[in-house]
């Protein structure tokens, strides 16, 4: 890796990089694809090490979907790590990765604005320490969990408990014997359940606005991440009229504790930003009683937790399992390349118009797997670039 502390150097137009900016699962792989077809490419991460994102979560965190398809492009997953593979492991392995293909990394810098290069033929981007780099092309892989939402909730300041956002959860061991209420009904917020429970909460309680789909992660040895692998391939419609009679055979109805069969296909669901919750215990863990499922939370009142039906609890602990945004305003906002909802216009392969050269990858959550639509990208964006490049990036020596 190269020194965090490095200055940058000018580069002549016809020796410009391909700066890639994020060194979690998605920039490491299209630096690995890009070296792979003679292009040099330089990594910028933020943090001290690669894989920072997946440092901060929880402890008890497997990944949902295969060893076999989350491995990125150039390096398989060691068997020895299981199926489902750990989040340690997860660093494990984007460690050796980095280290396996000789990528070329600069911790400690932080990207702040992309700007097309005075001359027009690049991409010049602004860095902490005043640092100004020169770019060919620029791939942005700062992930879909970049910052942490929370909900702008009225009375919020007035709670006499502890507030977390999910981001900041760990484990289960300060909550032994609290009373803790966890908000949002996704995978991060399903799982934290099941955690407290397992970790010996005094009660667990689970807000949930929209009854997510439920999956099993596995049904008799077949990953619920091969029928999304299928279902990209087939028309919405189909997967949503497909996945209902599959629902009632493998998961058993919740209506009772709080947990509709949702009305919205399960596929519809997904193209509008809900992947299903895949279960590692929370449908028991329901069944049983050892979490309760409640309304939403509307606000905070008297310093208690104001639920959408009316009801006011006062748990000892609040955990905001609200999602993560892009965070890409300041980084890109200004070349109107975003949507509405501040993502990306395109992704993959394709460029913004009027950005030629501008590549963004790891910005949907795919049913099919986000490491595994990442390593699919990843080729997709170096055969591109190199393809296009006409001079203008620099190449490895052979």
């Amino acid at each position: 890796m190269a020194d965090s502390t490095a200055s940058a150097r000018p580069t002549p137009p016809a020796a410009r990089p391909v700066h890639v900016i994020g060194g979690g699962p998605g920039g490491l792989a299209v630096a690995y694809a890009l070296r792979a077809r003679g292009v040099r490419a330089v990594v910028l991460e933020k943090s001290d090490r690669v894989g920072a994102s997946w440092r901060g979560h929880y402890d008890r965190l497997h990944l949902h979907t295969t060893r076999r398809l989350s491995a990125l492009p150039g390096l398989a997953i060691p068997r020895r790590f299981g199926r489902w593979v750990s989040r340690d492991d997860v660093v494990r392995y984007l460690e050796r990765y980095a280290e396996h293909h000789e990528l070329e990394i600069v911790t400690g810098v932080e990207v702040t604005r992309v700007d097309r290069s005075p001359d027009g033929t690049g991409w010049l981007l602004h860095a902490t320490g005043g640092r100004e780099l020169t770019g060919a092309a620029v791939v942005v892989a700062t992930g879909y969990n970049h910052t942490p939402r929370v909900p702008d909730w009225p009375g919020r300041a007035g709670f006499t408990g502890e507030f977390l956002h999910a981001s900041a959860y760990r484990n289960a061991q300060p909550y032994a014997g609290r009373d803790v209420l966890v908000v949002g009904a996704g995978n991060t917020g399903a799982e934290i359940a099941v955690d407290l429970v397992e970790g010996g909460a005094a009660r667990v309680r689970l807000a949930v606005r929209t009854a997510p789909h439920i999956v099993r992660r596995s049904t008799a040895g077949w990953a619920a991440q091969y029928s999304g692998v299928l279902a990209r391939r087939l028309p919405v419609p189909l997967v949503d009229r497909l996945a209902r009679p599959l629902a009632r055979l493998s998961v058993p109805d919740l209506s009772a504790h709080g947990l509709p069969r949702p009305e919205t296909g399960l596929y519809s669901r997904v193209t509008e930003g809900a992947v299903p919750v895949q279960d590692v215990g929370l449908v028991d863990a329901v069944r049983r009683g050892r979490v309760e499922v409640v309304a939403a939370v509307d606000g905070f009142e008297d310093g208690k937790v104001a639920l959408a039906d009316g009801t006011r609890i006062g748990p000892d602990a609040v955990i905001a399992a609200t999602g993560y945004v892009r965070a890409l305003e300041g980084l890109v906002g200004h070349l109107g390349v975003l949507d509405g909802r501040g993502r990306p216009v395109v992704h993959g392969a394709r460029t913004p118009a009027g950005a030629p050269d501008l590549f963004f990858t790891g910005f949907t959550n795919p049913i099919s797997g986000m490491l595994r639509e990442l390593a699919i990208d990843a080729g997709k964006i170096a055969k591109t670039i190199a393809g296009d490049a006409d001079g203008r990036v620099s190449q490895l020596p052979v």
